[in-house]
This record gives structure tokens, C-alpha cells and sequence, in this order.
């Protein structure tokens, strides 16, 4: 059975200061997700999944879902503030979904096959496709976890949220720390939390970027975790419950374990606007390095 890609899509882009998931930053007008379904497809995922909004409905399918529809099956999920427990009540004041453990979870009623999840503004490279369509059709009830070095994923325009990654002798994560504003620092990074506290970070640290494999059944325990964190933090207006974080208290409780899959590729991405102009330089060496064909589609 071919895996299936789910994208997360439903992100407010409020730090790039637009719909970054629909922004052209190929030389033919391609997106970052293009390249990333474009990479999915030569690795062999056979069906893809869009978490988007209902707000951005409308253009997402009129820019990009058409676009798709014609070349792999495609399916939309939507995230939103009414998908909770039937005894929780959304605090007033909340307006936005709970992150992307939630998203994911948006996603359980039409996903019956192992899967990866990505973040649709983010770009992976072709190796991350390959070992993870491996990794979900080698027949192991294990997850998977794509790492990258932390230096190879920073911004020069801001702080970015990354899980900071600890793995055991076999290379099975051990734990996951969600560090949501790390910037640049000298040679190294610094992470600073909600408290104002300062962790000095080396930038060869192994790091999550959301891009995950999971068997389905994953679904039945994300769901027990998202409702423990609706007990424990639902009150409160902005807290997310992200997936690093779940993953990692899956992981100490025992009940899952998640293989490090080490890529070779560069990640790259559009966290701001002004890391527009570095992703199309990026994409152009890339197309000059023979990786990926000038003009995208017409090739597969």
C-alpha cells in the first residue's frame, strides 16, 4: 500500500504577513508545496491530504488544489475551533485551532494507511521523501522522524520554533524539547522561553521540522493527548499543543518509539517575507545541479 502525504496547510503565515502556503517562488511560478508533492510522488506516496482552513478554502483549491487534482488524489480536512471533545467548552476569546497536534488529528476520519506529515511552507528535499516512503512501506509499527541540523535551519530575520531532538545508541528519538524562539547567536543559537530564560544552543543540535511518519493507529493516541492537554491548558488563549511535545510524552510513557531518518539535504523555508528572495536562489541552484527540471510538472 502506497503511503499518504497529509499537509499542513492551515497555518496563519501572521509572522510572514501573508498566505505564504500559496506564494511562487519558482522560476515558473511553482510553490514550496509543489516541490514538496513533486518529491513525494518520485518517492512514492500515492494520495495526498490537505489540512487548510475554511477561510482560505476557496483560494487554496482555485491556486493549488486543482492544480493537484489532476496529478495524484487529493483529499481536503479542515481545522477548526469546533473540533474538541464534546465536554469542552472553547474558552471566549480563542480564535485560532490548537496547533498541529490538532491538525493532524483533523485528518483521522479519512486516513487508514501509514502517512507522512509536513508543513506545507516548509521545503524537506527529495532525500526526506525517499527515507520515509521507505520507512512507511518496510512493514514496522515504529514512526519516524526526519532530523536536521539546527544551524541549517535558522532565519536571518527572526526567531523560528524548532524540537530540539535528544536520540539513543540505535538512533531512536529519546526525546523532543519544542524551543519556539530560537535565533542566531555568534557561531551558535540561544533559545529564549515564555519566562525570559536564555539556553545556549551549540547549532549542530538534531531538530524536528514537522516532518513526520506515523502508522494509523497514531490517531487513537493523539487523540488521548490532545484531550489531556484541552484538560490541563484549554483555558488558556494561545497554547498550542504541538507535535513534538506530543510525540515526546508518547515516547516516555512507552507507548511509541520514533526512528530518526538523518536527511542529506538543506531544509529551507519562508518563516518571514524577507526569507523569500534566499528560498528562489535556493531552488534556482538546485534546478541548475540537475535536481529538480526547470518547468516542474510537465516532467512527471
Amino acid at each position: 500500500m502506497k503511503p499518504t502525504l497529509l499537509v499542513l496547510a492551515a497555518g496563519m503565515g501572521s509572522r510572514y504577513g501573508g498566505l505564504k502556503q500559496i506564494d511562487r517562488v519558482g522560476p515558473h511560478g511553482e510553490t514550496i508545496i509543489d516541490y514538496s508533492i513533486y518529491d513525494a510522488r518520485r518517492a512514492g506516496f500515492g494520495r495526498l491530504v490537505f489540512v487548510i482552513r475554511k477561510d482560505i478554502e476557496a483560494q487554496f483549491k482555485e491556486t493549488l488544489g486543482a492544480h493537484f487534482e489532476r496529478r495524484i488524489a487529493v483529499e481536503y480536512v479542515f481545522q477548526d475551533l469546533g473540533q474538541v471533545p464534546p465536554d469542552f467548552k472553547v474558552p471566549p476569546g480563542r480564535t485560532k485551532p490548537w496547533g498541529t497536534t490538532h491538525a493532524i488529528l483533523a485528518a483521522a476520519d479519512v486516513i487508514r494507511e501509514p502517512f507522512a506529515a509536513i508543513n506545507a511552507d516548509d521545503f524537506y528535499g527529495p532525500h526526506a521523501y525517499r527515507l520515509l516512503a521507505q520507512h512507511l512501506q518496510s512493514g514496522t509499527a515504529d514512526g519516524a522522524m526526519v532530523g536536521f541540523t539546527l544551524r541549517h535551519t535558522l532565519s536571518d530575520f527572526g526567531s523560528v520554533a524548532r524540537g530540539v531532538c535528544r536520540a539513543d545508541e540505535a538512533d531512536f528519538l529519546r526525546s523532543v524539547v519544542e524551543m519556539t524562539k530560537i535565533e542566531r547567536d555568534g557561531a551558535g543559537a540561544k533559545n529564549v522561553d515564555a519566562a525570559g530564560h536564555g539556553t545556549q544552543l551549540t547549532g549542530d543540535e538534531l531538530v524536528s521540522m514537522n516532518i513526520w511518519g506515523f502508522m494509523p493507529e497514531i490517531f487513537i493516541q493523539l487523540r488521548e493527548r490532545f484531550s489531556e492537554f484541552l484538560r490541563t491548558r484549554g483555558h488558556e488563549l494561545t497554547a498550542e499543543c504541538y507535535i513534538p511535545s506530543t510525540v515526546n510524552a508518547m515516547i516516555a510513557a512507552g507507548q511509541t518509539r520514533v526512528k530518526i531518518l538523518r536527511t542529506t539535504d538543506s531544509w529551507f523555508g519562508v518563516t518571514y517575507r524577507e526569507d523569500r528572495p534566499q528560498v528562489v536562489e535556493s531552488i534556482r541552484k538546485l534546478i541548475r545541479n540537475g535536481v529538480y527540471p526547470e518547468k516542474l510538472w510537465p516532467c512527471l
